[in-house]
């Protein structure tokens, strides 16, 4: 279902753009997605609505943990510049798949009465739907700007947008969540 809404205590919640990741070969040019993600930001913070970066620093262990072929650089975990980190946002480094587990998403969340998670970020069908999911199950209204963004594979970019993303959420765009926000429907 599109969105149609914003909640008054919705936070913008980008996943895993940072200097390693966006490095890779993604399904969508990583500038077009990152360039959205700033967008999307500086429009939350014009609006003293709250914007939580999130990094990854690693893979949580598990017999199918997933073994890198290289060693990555120093500033791997580094969020890209263009989000323009500001003090008022909230960073959270991650060491698994999803944004919840191990962090402190909820009590940030809780504590500051979000009601509705929109969601950019890499990749679409790890980072971002399993945070997707997670947020379902916590029982906030989720919203997912599928132009901001991208997956290493174009297929399960498409799979996670078109089956999987409809079920706990809304789907929708960067332009439309900018709408949204400018004629204050949230």
């Amino acid at each position: 279902m599109p969105l149609t809404k914003l909640d008054t205590t919705a936070a913008l919640v980008v996943i895993d753009l940072q200097k390693g990741i966006v490095g890779l070969a993604t399904a969508h040019p990583a500038g077009e997605i990152i360039g959205r993600a700033a967008q999307l930001a500086r429009a939350f913070r014009d609006h003293r609505l709250p914007v939580i970066l999130v990094n990854v620093a690693g893979a949580a262990s598990g017999r199918t943990e997933v073994k890198f072929n290289f060693t990555p650089p120093a500033d791997w975990t580094d969020l890209v510049p263009e989000l323009d980190r500001q003090p008022s946002d909230y960073t959270l480094t991650k060491q698994q798949i999803g944004a919840f587990y191990g962090t402190a998403l909820e009590q940030i969340l809780r504590r500051r009465g979000i009601t509705q998670v929109v969601l950019a970020g890499v990749s679409t069908s790890s980072g971002v739907e399993a945070t997707a999911r997670n947020a379902y199950d916590h029982g906030y209204n989720v919203a997912l700007v599928v132009d901001a963004m991208t997956d290493l594979d174009a297929d399960t970019h498409r799979h996670s947008v078109e089956k999987i993303f409809p079920r706990p959420g809304e789907t929708t765009t960067t332009d439309n969540v900018l709408k949204l926000l400018k004629e204050g429907r949230c």
